[in-house]
């Protein structure tokens, strides 16, 4: 007993040091690009960024001892500062996400709420869907339909950037028919409906894989997905580029489609 306490205790103490020096030597760097955020030239940015990778780097390398969910909370959280530090990335850009989903999804490919936020700064912000859709495909693997629970959104993400962004419609069909699989599995009225709305969608892009129509509503779902400001108003200037319109209402946003597709 007393072995299995200390071995316990030992195994914490492993993870918290890895975290603190991972946090130590990125406290400088994050302190100073607060500090200057409204002057840093592209040059300070990038450093930064440099400085960044290396320590995802080392977390991809340090064993996680069991405690992969803390370190995947923690890299999520550094994940929110960069994409949400919007003059730096308007000097920038995304094209760093991925590097914080490759580590957050690795140490824990359970983390649904990750899986939105790849998809939003990678396929949308970043312009790099195949790298959005290659780090899904990898995290599903460790998925089923009932673990976690509302996984099949996973697979709704994935058909989302693969019709959005990489206009495959047959590969989106696939996934959103894979999210009504896994959604059928669960009894509760909000996988039911995702089973009825992921499967009639799938119907919809076999019949008619190049509709504005459905890319209309597939930006309805990205829409819906409670996401930022940002990406918000992206979702609403690709609807009425393709010839819809948003009206916003007290009750929400009201959809006007297009009279012809």
């Amino acid at each position: 007993m007393l072995a299995s306490y200390r071995h316990t205790i030992t195994k914490s103490l492993t993870v918290c040091l890895c975290m603190l020096g991972v946090g130590l030597m990125q406290y400088p760097q994050l302190q100073k690009l607060l500090n200057s955020q409204q002057t840093a030239s592209v040059e300070t940015i990038e450093a930064e960024l440099k400085s960044e990778k290396t320590q995802l780097n080392l977390l991809k390398q340090t064993p996680n001892f069991g405690y992969g969910n803390l370190i995947a909370n923690w890299v999520y959280i550094n994940f929110l500062e960069y994409f949400g530090d919007d003059e730096a990335r308007e000097k920038t850009g995304y094209s760093f996400s991925p590097e914080y989903f490759e580590v957050i999804l690795a140490q824990d490919p359970k983390f649904l709420a990750a899986y939105l936020g790849l998809s939003t700064s990678t396929s949308m912000y970043a312009g790099l869907p195949e790298r959005s859709i290659e780090l899904m495909d990898k995290g599903l693997k460790s998925l089923a339909p009932k673990v976690p629970a509302k996984s099949y959104y996973v697979w709704r993400y994935k058909g989302i950037d693969e019709l959005l962004f990489l206009g495959n419609s047959q590969n989106s069909a696939k996934s959103f028919n894979k999210s009504a699989d896994w959604a059928s599995q669960l009894t509760d009225e909000e996988s039911k409906f995702i089973a009825n709305i992921s499967r009639r969608t799938a119907k919809f892009l076999r019949r008619n894989p190049d509709s504005k129509i459905a890319r209309i509503n597939t930006w309805i779902m990205v829409l819906n997905n409670d996401v930022d400001e940002k990406t918000r108003k992206r979702a609403i200037k690709e609807i009425e580029a393709l010839g819809g319109k948003v009206i916003a209402t007290p009750e929400g946003n009201k959809i006007i489609m297009p009279k012809k597709d």
